[in-house]
């Protein structure tokens, strides 16, 4: 039977955590350890520092290779230049086989998916990157999808990107006759759910009609009460000054016609040309924004660190996306994203109820759009 499973990382000393939620470290290593067949990984770039909650996860892919289980990587050829060393490790293990995409080359920006397939047959994604970090001092959600036509779409796409890492760059693997046939369906009666994968960027799909863009402009244009999006930044402009027209588009369209968007961003958003951005947005809309700062960890200061990171929309608590993007032009038009949206009540009242525990948190603040904000400690 299909099932949709929701699993977390809350920050080590916070209050963050969800009783009913699995944690992604927990989840993860179940799913590796299940495998029997194959195992694809695509990951932005891989990075530990043992021992940590990943430290068993990468011994548990090594484990999956070494009992015969397939297993192949994808990771970002730019990243791959910051961090190597956990990349070369799997590089050299019989039976796991890692190929680097050059995002750049290819679509302009980065291969930033995260996610996995466990035996052609289940997908766990999220805004997790295979860090130690993202699995025990950054606010992280993600998604356990045991669903055939998901998978079927998951496992194109991962083939797509396969073949592009190998030199064929006008591959794209053929979607089922009639095509994928989304929504699917998952449970039934009053819980039931209805998904649709979604993913980015345009001219690099096994189906087009699978942009997960347009996808959400559509979302929040049919908004009629409310509308939350929690999400590391959204840039409304780049630093090569490209807009992100579409969705900025449906969010000025759907605040004045009296929908209640709300924004919850991390510190992060306190850099220059970000901030006043946002300043804007709200003064010019009165959009809700909300910054969230994570205390830093009882250890001292952890670069690219303790931070909220989950990439998630809900539109009037009945259906909702999330996924592995940021919000700015870059990431829907030219870099590697993946993301599920799902059409369903129970799904989505849940990503709220996570809103409001982080809004009443005491880890967000309005933002104050005459403020003169600091520069938030990210890196070294």
């Amino acid at each position: 039977m299909s099932s949709l499973t929701l699993f977390e990382t809350a920050p080590t000393g916070t209050s963050l955590a969800q009783a009913d939620l699995p944690d992604a470290d927990v989840l993860w290593l179940a799913q590796i350890q299940s495998a029997q067949t194959s195992l694809d990984l695509a990951h932005f770039y891989l990075v530990d520092e043992p021992p940590s909650r990943l430290t068993p996860v990468i011994d548990a892919v090594l484990d999956a290779a070494g009992r015969g289980v397939a297993v192949r990587l994808i990771t970002d050829e730019k990243f791959y230049a910051t961090y190597p060393t956990l990349v070369d490790q799997l590089s050299a293990t019989p039976g796991v086989s890692v190929r680097r995409f050059d995002g750049q080359a290819h679509m302009g920006g980065v291969h930033h998916a995260k996610y996995f397939i466990v035996d052609g047959a289940r997908v766990v994604l999220g805004s997790q990157n295979f860090d130690w970090r993202s699995l025990e001092h950054i606010h992280e959600l993600g998604l356990l999808i045991d669903a055939p036509g998901v998978a079927r779409a998951f496992v194109d796409l991962y083939n797509t990107d396969w073949a592009i890492c190998g030199g064929d760059l006008a591959f794209r693997a053929s979607p089922p006759p009639g095509g994928y046939g989304f929504p699917e369906a998952i449970g039934q009666g009053p819980k039931a759910l209805q998904v649709t994968p979604v993913f980015s960027a345009p001219g690099w799909l096994p189906d087009e009609q699978l942009w997960d863009e347009p996808r959400l402009v559509s979302l929040i244009d049919h908004a009629r009460r409310q509308v939350r999006v929690q999400l590391l930044n959204m840039d409304l402009q780049d630093r090569e000054g490209r807009r992100m027209e579409a969705l900025e588009g449906a969010i000025r369209r759907a605040a004045a016609r009296g929908v209640h968007v709300e924004l919850m961003l991390a510190d992060w958003s306190q850099r220059p040309g970000l901030i006043e951005e946002l300043q804007a947005l709200k003064r010019e809309t009165g959009v809700e924004v909300h910054l969230v700062t994570i205390p830093q960890a009882e250890a001292g200061f952890i670069p690219f660190a303790r931070v909220i990171h989950a990439k998630y929309l809900t539109v009037d608590g009945r259906v909702a996306w999330l996924g592995t993007s940021n919000w700015s032009w870059g990431y829907f038009h030219e870099g590697r994203n993946v993301g599920l949206i799902v059409d369903g009540a129970p799904f989505a009242e849940r990503l709220d109820q996570l809103f409001e525990a982080l809004l009443t948190s005491g880890y967000a603040t309005p933002l104050d759009p005459d403020a003169q904000y600091p520069l938030p400690r990210i890196g070294e």
